[in-house]
């Protein structure tokens, strides 16, 4: 996991170092469809695995669970900076 975190920072350096060279501006596009690609050749993956695809409604329930509280969770925390932060208050 760490080799993949420091391939993406190595990634990060590089696009910050030639962010100005001509090609990589233009490298956007041929980027999104790869990840297109890369996540359909993962739902082959994921659907072609029994186990995954006979305990799918287990592992969606949890899924469902814990993108609700996560989605939950910041949206206190965003209601809380907004409140705390930016919120203009009347004094009196």
């Amino acid at each position: 996991m760490f080799t993949v975190i420091g391939i993406m920072f190595c990634g990060i350096a590089v696009g910050y170092f030639f962010r100005k060279v001509e090609w990589l501006q233009k490298i956007g596009k041929p980027i999104s469809y790869t990840i297109l690609l890369l996540l359909f050749l993962l739902g082959i993956s994921v659907g072609a695995n029994e186990s995954v695809v006979n305990n799918l409604t287990t592992l969606g329930g949890q899924a469902l669970l814990i993108a609700s509280a996560a989605t939950s969770g910041s949206l206190l925390a965003a209601w809380g900076v907004y409140h705390f932060f930016f919120k203009e208050r009347n004094w009196g």
